[in-house]
């Protein structure tokens, strides 16, 4: 992975955590165990700390920054969707923020929350554990069910496996011109999206 010392700040990954080859780390960047940094994140820790703390996963596309002296954290089992930005604000341990959405400065998610994807958090926003939030700018709607938490928390821990997989068989290689007979397919832990509840 690219990995860039800072000001004599060296980023630091867990021996148990993954991080995609094409993730960039720089500076002030902490990564505990058990996490996962997907393809082309870029965790910047160049003016405030980048810390994920034990089995976080940020996925594809993500930014983590943050002003000088401002800490951009995820909390234990926090799950950062494809294309999210975070910066410089504190995600509550077993939290989601879902695709692309941006969670601004000082911004504090409570834990077992839910940021919608595409929510624009504003800057100073904050939400109490349970949370369901939505919009731009974004508003709590709602308490966040026990179905709902219990598929969050089976997401994350996809992610975690991935992490092990990852370590242990993710192999840059050259693809094959054609499809070969009797093509096996991924394991399928059965794991779905969540279907919309009828209004």
């Amino acid at each position: 992975m690219p990995c860039y010392r800072l000001d004599g700040l060296v980023p630091v990954v867990d021996p148990s955590a993954f991080v995609h080859p094409t993730a960039v780390l720089i500076g002030d960047v902490i990564v505990g165990p058990g996490c996962y940094v997907g393809p082309l994140a870029a965790l910047r820790g160049d003016f405030g700390r980048i810390l994920l703390e034990e089995g976080a996963n940020v996925q594809d596309t993500c930014v983590l920054h943050g002003f000088p002296a401002s800490d951009t954290v995820v909390g234990s089992n926090g799950h950062i969707g494809h294309g999210a930005v975070l910066h410089g604000c504190h995600i509550g341990a077993d939290s989601l923020v879902g695709m692309n959405a941006v969670v601004m400065d000082n911004a504090r998610i409570g834990e077992r929350c839910l940021v919608a994807a595409t929510a624009f958090v504003k800057a100073g926003f904050e939400c109490p554990p349970l949370s369901v939030v939505m919009g731009s700018p974004a508003k709590v709607v709602r308490t966040l069910s026990a179905e709902e938490l219990a598929w969050k928390q089976r997401g994350t821990a996809e992610y975690q496996l991935l992490a092990q997989r990852c370590r242990q068989g993710l192999a840059e290689c050259a693809p094959l011109t054609a499809v070969e007979a009797n093509r096996p397919r991924q394991v399928d832990a059965g794991f779905r999206p969540k279907t919309p509840s009828p209004s």
